[in-house]
C-alpha cells in the first residue's frame, strides 16, 4: 500500500524576492560610470502598414529643438542631443554624478530609404519621448503592378 506524505508547514522563503537579490549581485559586480556618455544609439522600431513605413526612436529628455532630419541621395539621417542635468542655478554646492545609468549626448542614426518611399511627404512628430518619422509609400512608384492580358 503507498503511503502518502503531506506537508501543512508554510513554505520557508527569504524575505525579499529572488529579482531583488539577484539585481543587486549583478549591480554590485558591474562596473559604474560616474561621468556621463558623451554619445548614446536610440533604440527604433521599424514599422510598416499599407500607407508606408513609421520609424519609432525611444529618445525620452531630448527636446524639439535639438533634433534634425535631413534627407540627401535616399538616406534618411536623424540627429539629437540629450543635455546631461547640471546643478540648479544658485546652487552654492558643486553638485557631481556619483552613478550614470542613463546616455547623454549627441545620438546620428541613418537609414537607407527604398525607392517607393515619397521623401517630400516625410513627417516627423514627438510627443511622450518617442520620435514618430512617417514613411509614406510614393504612389508613382508602386512596388507591385498587375497588368491585364489583352
Amino acid at each position: 500500500m503507498a503511503t502518502l506524505l503531506y506537508n501543512n508547514l508554510p513554505a520557508r522563503r527569504s524575505a525579499r524576492p529572488f529579482n531583488t537579490v539577484f539585481n543587486e549581485l549583478l549591480r554590485e559586480t558591474l562596473p559604474a560610470a560616474i561621468e556621463p556618455a558623451t554619445s548614446f544609439v536610440p533604440s527604433t522600431d521599424v514599422l510598416e502598414s499599407k500607407d508606408g513605413y513609421e520609424l519609432v526612436l525611444v529618445v525620452p529628455g531630448v527636446a524639439k529643438d535639438s533634433l534634425s532630419l535631413d534627407v540627401e541621395e535616399g538616406k534618411l539621417t536623424i540627429k539629437g542631443e540629450r543635455k546631461a542635468p547640471v546643478a540648479a542655478e544658485g546652487d552654492d554646492t558643486i553638485a557631481r554624478f556619483r552613478r550614470v545609468e542613463t546616455s547623454y549626448g549627441t545620438f546620428t542614426r541613418s537609414f537607407r530609404l527604398p525607392d517607393t518611399v515619397n521623401a517630400k511627404a516625410i513627417v516627423a512628430d514627438l510627443a511622450d519621448g518617442l520620435l514618430r518619422v512617417q514613411l509614406p509609400f510614393d504612389t508613382d512608384k508602386v512596388t507591385k503592378h498587375h497588368i491585364e492580358v489583352r
